[in-house]
């Protein structure tokens, strides 16, 4: 069965490293906590809010092992006016058996406020 996994994350600064940092963070333990490996992996699709320009956030899948062939696209965020700033949104496309109710998403830092609902 295909699924996704959400995660985000926030930085504090529109600055390269502290995006790859975070990114990397986020995308290990979205893998970690759903049992992900690379070879499981469809797609992965990052987005940053229009504030944040700095880096390609899709460098931090490069600095993971096994991940070299994962196919991955960045994009800039839809703006509305009033949301989380200087986030960067990961949408994971996998292969699992697990269902809609036993995948974990994650969030972090300033992001948890995007899904409460789904924190565990």
């Amino acid at each position: 069965m295909i699924r996704g996994v959400r995660g985000a994350t926030t930085v504090e600064e529109n600055e390269g490293q502290q995006i790859i940092e975070n990114t990397k963070k986020l995308i290990e333990e979205m893998a970690d906590a759903n049992g992900i490996m690379p070879d499981d992996i469809a797609t992965v699709l990052v987005s940053m809010t229009t504030d944040l320009d700095a880096v390609f956030p899709a460098k931090a899948l490069r600095k993971l092992e096994g991940w070299t062939y994962v196919p991955v696209m960045c994009m800039q965020e839809i703006e509305v006016r009033g949301s989380l700033k200087q986030c960067i949104r990961v949408m994971m496309t996998v292969n699992t058996d697990k269902t809609q109710e036993q995948i974990n998403h994650v969030y972090h830092h300033k992001a948890k406020q995007l899904r409460p609902d789904l924190l565990k």
